[in-house]
């Protein structure tokens, strides 16, 4: 499998967005409703160059009206957003933000590879349209018309037609999605290339595997508002084991911290949700454990999946948002309608 860095022909000038660190994307109190819903209440973040930022949340939360608002298919109703310290409106930005959307509304009588070879020629220094097909498998269904690609065939050849007219920025909204192991392999190689090569990469996913893979940075959007951001590593505690155990809601947990060393800390994170973490150089040992269940027995308490085990991103989603990330249902608005994510972007 060719990585994404080598979908650059070997003499092909350095990227635009070859300027590592340096801000590309600011976000700035970002809002945005829709009659009388709210999509986004205040959104602020900033996306660097040669990095990786992952917008995650509970479907709802604000992530699709915050991408499309960056890539001017929607005006915020307040706050700021700059590309490259522009407007994202400015004509001047529409050759170096490539854009992809769930529905990317490619031309569906094309043949998959007749299209991406037509983005490419709309702009001036393409990638070599043969290999970045090959890297991401379009070569292998190219004479297949749009319509008749499944939905990760799709998904891939719209994440080419967002890339290829090497963009300073990327908007991917799930680019994985529906998207098969070998091919999700593929489209993460591609993402790591691009970080390789300077570019500000900004994703929406709902796949915890993914951001982990790839992410630098991660946002974590909860009603409309950014709840939490940092590292993987600094959003679920750099790997340190809790203990984690339901129960009924409400209990007094004085006793229980009375008891624990000074090291540990016991709280509710969400009703009848408990955990006990380590703090400084604390940790969570046999006698933490025996502390607790001795605790929860003295109470007729049964401790109902008493866990030991380091904190995911996935628990960091659920305790920050309340919601469940795969399953919360969407209240963001009536459909946005869709335009061509096709590395250009049509004016609005």
């Amino acid at each position: 499998m060719r990585s994404a860095a080598a979908t650059a022909p070997a003499d092909a000038p350095p990227h635009r967005g070859d300027r590592d660190g340096h801000d590309v994307l600011l976000v700035d109190g970002l809002a945005k409703r829709y009659g009388d819903v709210v999509a986004a209440r205040s959104i602020s973040f900033t996306a660097a160059a040669g990095a990786v930022t992952a917008l995650l949340g509970p479907n709802g939360a604000g992530k699709t009206t915050t991408v499309e608002c960056v890539a001017a298919l929607r005006r915020p109703d307040a706050g700021t957003v700059r590309v490259l310290g522009r407007d994202p409106r400015d004509p001047a930005l529409r050759a170096r933000t490539g854009v992809m959307l769930q529905d990317g509304g490619l031309p569906a009588g094309a043949p998959a590879l007749a299209v991406l070879r037509h983005v490419a020629s709309l702009h001036g220094e393409p990638l070599d349209v043969g290999v970045l097909a090959a890297s991401l498998g379009v070569d292998s269904f190219a004479r297949t018309t749009v319509r008749r690609l499944s939905g990760g065939q799709r998904q891939r050849l719209a994440l080419a037609c967002a890339v290829v007219g090497r963009p300073d920025l990327v908007l991917l909204d799930e680019p994985s999605a529906g998207v098969d192991l070998a091919g999700r392999r593929s489209v993460w190689a591609l993402l790591a290339g691009l970080r390789a090569a300077g570019v500000a990469v900004v994703l929406t996913t709902h796949s915890m595997e993914e951001v982990e893979a790839l992410a630098d940075e991660v946002v974590l959007i909860a009603d409309g508002v950014v709840a939490a951001r940092g590292s993987v590593a600094q959003l679920t505690g750099g790997g340190q084991d809790r203990l984690t155990f339901g129960a009924p809601a409400g209990l007094d947990l004085s006793a229980l911290r009375g008891a624990l060393p000074t090291s540990v800390v016991a709280d509710e994170v969400r009703p009848g949700a408990y955990e006990v973490v380590p703090r400084g150089s604390g940790a969570i040992d046999p006698q933490v454990l025996a502390t607790v269940t001795s605790w929860c027995a003295a109470r007729a308490v049964m401790p109902r999946g008493l866990a030991v085990g380091t904190r995911s991103l996935a628990d960091v989603v659920l305790e920050l948002s309340g919601r469940n990330l795969l399953e919360a249902p969407s209240t963001a608005g009536p459909a946005p309608r869709r335009r061509r994510a096709t590395g250009r972007r049509d004016r609005t």
